[in-house]
This record gives structure tokens, C-alpha cells and sequence, in this order.
């Protein structure tokens, strides 16, 4: 699970000035500027166009989003009532993918959404293999039973290297938990800042 694909897609930590995971692998923490050549020289000053754009760009990287992607899920936050911003963050903490990276049966939100695509993950007892299914209140999430002795999941949930939100309830024993109630911006354990008022910022241009 630990390929160079994943060890490419950390940069975006470097890139973005911040450790996006909170990982203690992050390459962030041993190059802590850009990378390419001008990374050393620092970032300049952002323009409020800059603060968007690297707020949206953190937000997406984190989830493990392509662009498009992520611009549909903020426009069907857009359509619903309430708080764009709150419904943003509820569509990406119900994503399957970032639920299974919540449980911590994977160590990264790469290896949640290869867990979710090979099958490994259940939804009410039965095989869930798309990372954007909306997860709703009260669905029983689970690893497969054969799937138990995984090296990185055993691994994964032994260490629980990160807190499982409020609105989520696991078992770690039996590798399974359900969502418990909508989730809210305020209970996000993100490892870094985020804002995703910018983000709508960005895209409400």
C-alpha cells in the first residue's frame, strides 16, 4: 500500500506548507518548504485569491479528491439548505472511503479508498466497493471478516493514531462502527487548519 504513488501524493503536504495528515511519514516533516528548486527561497505573500485557493486545495488534497470531484460535491452542498460550508464538510465525512479512514482500518486515506475498491468493506452486511457512497446515520460499516487478519488493518487499529470523532461510533474489536449523527466542522479531528468558508469563497465567484 505504501508505493511510490502514495509516497507522490504526500508532496502536497510540502506544497501547501502544511502536514496535511498529520502522518509521522509525511516527507513535510524532514522538507518542510515547497518542492523544486525556488522551494527553499519560501512562499510569497497570498492574495485573498491565494488564501481560496490553497484552502481548497488543502480540503481536496485531504479527502484524496480529483478537482472535479470536488467541485460537484460543493455544488450539491450549495443546493441543500442550511450552511454551505457545513454541508461541504457533512458530504466529504460521509464519503465511505473517509469513514473507513475515520475507523482507522487504514493508516491513510489512500489505502481506505483501496480497501473500499477491492472489496474488503461492508455496508449492513453487505459488499460496498465505491469510496463516495453517502454514508447515512445509523449504517453498519465493517471490515469483511476474512479480511480481519490484514497486516494493515491489524496494524492500523492496534496503534488508532487518530481520534474517532463524536459522530462516529467504532468497535475495535470487531472492526466495525456506524455514524451516529451528521457530521459537524467543529467535531473534524483535522491534524491542520482548514477553512472551508474560502472554499466556498473560491467557488462563489
Amino acid at each position: 500500500f505504501v508505493t511510490k504513488i502514495i509516497k507522490s501524493k504526500y508532496k502536497i503536504s510540502r506544497r501547501l506548507g502544511v502536514s496535511l495528515w498529520g502522518s509521522a511519514k509525511d516527507p513535510f516533516h524532514k522538507k518542510n518548504y515547497p518542492p523544486g528548486q525556488h522551494g527553499l527561497l519560501g512562499q510569497k505573500k497570498k492574495t485573498d485569491h491565494g488564501i481560496q485557493l490553497n484552502a481548497k486545495q488543502k480540503l481536496k488534497g485531504y479527502y484524496n479528491l480529483g478537482e472535479k470531484q470536488f467541485e460537484n460535491l460543493y455544488l450539491k452542498a450549495r443546493k441543500h439548505k442550511g450552511n454551505t460550508n457545513e454541508m461541504l464538510i457533512d458530504f466529504l465525512e460521509r464519503r465511505l472511503d473517509t469513514i473507513v479512514y475515520r475507523f482507522n482500518l487504514a493508516p491513510t486515506i489512500f489505502s481506505a479508498r483501496q480497501l473500499v475498491s477491492h472489496k474488503h468493506i461492508l455496508i449492513n452486511g453487505k459488499v460496498v466497493n465505491i469510496p463516495s457512497y453517502r454514508v447515512k446515520e445509523n449504517d453498519v460499516v465493517e471490515l469483511k471478516k476474512a479480511s480481519h487478519e490484514m497486516p494493515l488493518c491489524l496494524d492500523s487499529v492496534q496503534k488508532m493514531e487518530r481520534e474517532v470523532p463524536t459522530y462516529l461510533n467504532f468497535d475495535s474489536k470487531e472492526m466495525k462502527g456506524s455514524l451516529v449523527a451528521a457530521p459537524v466542522f467543529a467535531d473534524v479531528p483535522y491534524p491542520t487548519l482548514m477553512e472551508p468558508h474560502f472554499v466556498v469563497e473560491f467557488y462563489s465567484k
